[in-house]
């Protein structure tokens, strides 16, 4: 063994001590602002990140959809928050031959799953619209391209109307942008957000909010509700979430979110991040009373995947000490349409990029 291999090793030992782990910097993608994904990275750069030696920086995205195509391209961001059903979107873009989107999931590996997030449907309070099943054929404000609520949008609407939201009637823009809309020019029916409650974008709204906006009911017993449920999870709606603007609980549904990273290989990328897995089970209990209320309603559970699906290992195998399972993986639902290519950026179709991947 030469003298260089000699220190690398000496490094390397040195390195694996806790307490010799020098900080570094890391990033997690979530989503708006003024969303909870947002304020569970938060939470986890202020709770968990600092007992793993990692500085972890909480960055804003469009959403599940970019924050896929950031974790896999953008350099130091190893951590990211996503949507199953855009998760799920993507693995079936590239199994249907989908190049980008085959290269794109991958490689990407699952920490957790953690919570439901309620997915909101708006509309002005003097709307003969007041259930879900009755949006077809109204101008529906989406979400931007490239977050998980237009694919969540898109993908209800196909299950439950046989067809894709037509074109003439979809709007992509932010939430902000769309209630704006759709109180003041009328220009959009409803808006569609996805956001865990209590949400702050409606905790924060007046009292005299119900003169202008109104949620409709999501009724599980409509015949076209069905098929939705086979993807998405019944919720309700706490008017105590929202005393503005309910004055009794309220059907909707909702879809789960997962914290998602890569299949890195480097040796002091798995280092950390096991730490992190690790100081996630010592601070799960600080996150369950000092985080968002979401990490309430979190377990630490690796219940079984859907097909494609793969928990990270040495994440998952620390995971396992803290009393958690992990099994395997079957089983999701195929899905297709050119509008979740272009919802997921992938249309056009972007050319393929020679051993692009993210850094280890």
């Amino acid at each position: 063994m030469t003298w260089t291999r000699v220190l690398v090793a000496a490094m390397i030992c040195l390195w694996q001590s806790d307490g010799a782990r020098a900080e570094i910097d890391y990033k997690v993608v979530t989503a708006s602002e003024r969303g909870t994904y947002i304020q569970i990275g938060r939470d986890l750069a202020k709770f968990v990140a600092p007992s793993a030696g990692i500085n972890l920086e909480v960055l804003p995205s469009a959403g599940s959809a970019e924050n896929v195509q950031r974790l896999r391209y953008e350099p130091g961001v190893k951590l990211a928050l996503v949507q199953s059903d855009v998760y799920q979107a993507f693995l079936d873009r590239g199994t249907e031959g989908n190049q980008a989107a085959a290269t794109m999931i991958r490689p990407l590996r699952v920490i957790m799953p953690l919570y439901n997030e309620e997915i909101y449907f708006v509309a002005r309070a003097d709307s003969p619209l007041n259930f879900v099943h009755e949006i077809k054929g109204a101008k529906i404000a989406a979400g931007a391209l490239g977050s998980g609520t237009a694919l969540t949008t898109t993908t209800l609407y196909r299950q439950m109307f046989g067809t894709q939201l037509p074109d003439d009637q979809a709007r992509f823009m932010s939430n902000e942008e769309a209630l704006v809309k759709l109180i003041d020019d009328k220009s959009v029916d409803v808006v569609v957000i996805v956001i865990g409650q209590p949400a702050k974008l409606f905790v924060d709204m007046k009292p005299e909010v119900r003169q202008f906006i109104k949620l409709l009911k999501f009724d599980p017993d409509h015949p076209s509700s069905q098929a939705s449920l086979k993807t998405y999870f019944p919720a309700t709606i706490r008017a105590a979430n929202y005393p503005n603007l309910l004055s009794e609980d309220m059907s909707g549904l909702a879809v789960k979110a997962f914290l998602v990273t890569y299949d890195y290989r480097m040796h002091y990328t798995i280092g950390y991040l096991t730490a992190f897995a690790r100081s996630l089970c010592e601070n799960f209990a600080t996150l369950q009373k000092d985080g968002h209320p979401k990490w309430k309603e979190v377990a630490l559970a690796l219940p079984q995947l859907g097909r494609g699906w793969t928990y990270f290992p040495p994440m998952a195998q620390e995971l396992r000490k803290c009393g958690v399972s992990a099994p395997g993986v079957p089983v999701r639902p195929p899905g297709a349409c050119s509008q979740h290519e272009r919802v997921l950026g992938l249309c056009p179709q972007p050319a393929a990029q020679p051993g692009a991947r993210a850094p280890p």
